[in-house]
């Protein structure tokens, strides 16, 4: 194991074999790491959440403990909290941060800056690139690819009334969906296996398997050629 100055490790935290930490590393009790792990300088693995007076997502149950797989590489400045499963294998670029209770599958590519809200499933062999905000319960399944500056989002009520909290719920993307540049998802939105969201679309309806969509509001406009689709899906 390799160690850069300032890291902090705390009780009961589990490292595997050929592991590397930078400078200012802060691992939190508990946080099991598997073998051949990178983290990069500034990165907090396992924090606890602080819940706000008026979040409705956050709650004070206890958590489990942070686990990270073998081969898992973390940039600098991330903060993953307590409660997550990390896949072997996965990416997480610079800056980016994971909430409590969620799990992300193995060779899973986590971008620049990315934000994961608490309560999500994130599939295998997924990539959600450079500035995406994944809202609180979503769910991604296997292969997905979400572009930069998607925008999930998880309340129709937009914070006022107390009915909106029996109601928060996150877009579903099923395997193999994709989602171009700066889309917006509005929520409870299913997203077919192998469909398509054109670039800036905003998505207010179910998109069927297998489909482009575009527009603001984003509707039909064809369907996925058969050599760009997965041979899985």
């Amino acid at each position: 194991m390799t160690m850069g100055q300032n890291v902090v490790i705390e009780e009961n935290v589990t490292i595997g074999q050929n592991c590397s930490f930078g400078h200012n590393v802060v691992i939190h009790s508990g946080t099991v790491i598997g073998d051949d792990v990178v983290v990069a300088d500034n990165t907090v693995l396992g924090k606890q959440p602080f819940k706000s007076a008026v979040s409705a997502t956050t709650t004070d149950t206890t958590l489990t403990p942070l686990v990270i797989g073998n081969g898992v590489k973390i940039g600098a400045g991330c903060v993953i909290y307590s409660g997550c499963k990390l896949g072997d294998n996965c990416f997480l670029g610079d800056m980016a941060s994971v909430r409590e209770d969620v799990s992300i599958g193995e060779k899973t590519v986590i971008g620049k800056s990315v934000t994961v809200e608490n309560k999500c499933t994130i599939g295998a062999f997924v990539k959600i690139e450079t500035g995406a905000y994944i809202t609180a319960i979503s769910t991604i399944e296997d292969h997905c690819f979400i572009a930069p500056m998607v925008t999930f989002s998880n309340d129709n009520y937009l914070g006022r009334t107390e009915e909106r909290k029996k109601h928060f719920k996150g877009p579903t993307l099923k395997k193999a969906a994709r989602i171009g540049a700066n889309a917006t998802i509005l929520p409870g939105k299913v997203l077919g296996e192998d469909c398509l969201v054109a670039a800036g679309s905003v998505v207010t309806k179910d998109v069927e398997p297998g489909v482009i969509v575009a527009g603001v509001p984003a509707k039909y406009f064809g369907k996925v050629k058969e050599d760009q689709r997965r041979k899985e899906c």
